[in-house]
Formats: structure tokens, sequence, C-alpha cells
């Protein structure tokens, strides 16, 4: 079927034909890319703690504070100070913080002090 908008999916194996799915307009990536505008905010990652979910040094990720925090949501937080991309994990009532760092995830305790900044909802980075 035709793409929805300006985006479409474009096979690795080729080039798609210039004339399916003309788009004459201009794009607006906060259109596609921002669900919350006045919640919204892009960062800069500094270090290696999350290649497997595909963030890297360097990238832009963007974070939506209005967003909830479940099992497995890529999130910013705040953890004693430090911020820090990781994957939040539930089981049962312990909550822990997982990253490339250990197999384990890191568990929160009560004298820890957390603040989730927001949840990843999209990461950019250069093709290299």
């Amino acid at each position: 079927g035709a793409a929805q908008g300006p985006v479409q999916a474009v096979s690795a194996m080729g080039f798609p034909s210039p004339a399916r799915d003309y788009f004459d307009g201009g794009l607006d990536l906060n259109r596609l890319l921002v669900h919350d505008r006045v919640a919204t905010f892009i960062m800069r990652v500094s270090g290696h703690s999350m290649h497997s979910a595909g963030i890297y040094d360097g990238d832009e990720i963007i974070v939506d504070r209005s967003l909830p925090v479940k099992h497995g949501t890529m999130i910013v937080v705040s953890l004693n100070g430090q911020m820090l991309v990781r994957r939040w994990q539930t089981e049962g009532s312990q909550v822990g913080l997982l990253s490339d760092e250990s197999p384990l995830p890191v568990l929160l305790t009560e004298g820890d002090e957390v603040e989730v900044f927001g949840v990843i909802t999209r990461c950019l980075h250069y093709v290299r």
C-alpha cells in the first residue's frame, strides 16, 4: 500500500520508484517524532552502556516526560545524582535498572535517590 505522509518504507535491496508516493511539501520532524512538545526534550548520550538497545556514544535521544514507565521501557533516570540511560525492569515489588555493563539489573533500594526524567522514544545517530 501507499505510505502515509512523507515517510515510506524503503528496501535496502534497491531504490524506490521516483514517481511512487511523491511528496511535495515540507517535512515537519516535530510532527513525526514528538508526541507532546511541552514534555519532550533532546539529550546527547555519552558512554557505551546501551549498545544492545541501539544507543551509542554521541547519539541524540528524544525523551518524553509525559509517558508512563513500565517494564522494559528505555528511560533517562537520575540515580543518586547521576543521569543514566537504562532499561526499567520490574519483577514483583523489585525495581531494577538494566544496562550492557552487567547481565543483571542494578536493583533499587530504599536509600537510592531515584527520579525518572523521561521515556526514550527515539534515538538519532549518524550513519557510519
